[in-house]
């Protein structure tokens, strides 16, 4: 049987390929259905890849390492796909400040890290809803797209703005957490 550890892994790089399909799919005006079913199994991959590694004490670090970054990859490419597939500004511009948050508060780790002001950028209650609010928003526009009804774009539309006011807002905290020590 396969190490745990590689499986965990082998779940946390699906993502990234997950991602790259899907933004071809996306940008090719491909299945919408099956573009919904690889973003869910995506989905998947993140809560089992977790689960494992904390239900069998199977943390590593690559996978520490790995499993934001497949995160944030899956966002850039799910984001600008749909702002293609769309003809989108709003998604494009509001998942471009996305990235930019998440790219900061990347940086601000780093910072925190060769400071040892670990705490400053410890994973809070309000960025576990950040996340699951912008995974939500993206399942809401392939549901649309994937039924084609299209008030259920609009309603997308109103809950990427109220994901981004989120990701920004723990961006704010991150970096006041991080300056103020």
């Amino acid at each position: 049987m396969m190490n745990l550890y590689i499986f965990i892994n082998v779940l946390t790089i699906s993502r990234i390929l997950f991602a790259a399909v899907i933004f071809y799919l996306l940008s090719t005006n491909g299945n919408y259905i099956l573009i919904l079913i690889l973003f869910f199994a995506a989905g998947l991959s993140d809560y089992y890849d977790g689960y494992l590694s904390r239900k069998y004490q199977k943390t590593s670090q690559l996978g520490e390492i790995l499993d934001p970054i497949a995160d944030k990859i899956l966002l850039i490419f799910v984001f600008f796909g749909l702002a293609i597939s769309l003809s989108s500004y709003l998604i494009g511009f509001m998942g471009s400040l996305i990235i930019s948050r998440e790219i900061w508060v990347s940086a601000l780790r780093d910072f925190n890290s060769r400071n040892n002001n670990l705490g400053a950028t410890k994973v809070t209650y309000l960025a576990k809803v950040k996340t699951a609010t912008q995974f939500f928003t993206i399942l809401v526009y392939l549901i649309g797209l994937a039924s084609n009804i299209m008030l259920t774009i609009i309603i997308a539309d109103i809950l990427l703005i109220l994901s981004t006011l989120i990701t920004l807002y723990t961006g704010y905290n991150y970096t006041i957490n991080t300056f103020n020590n």
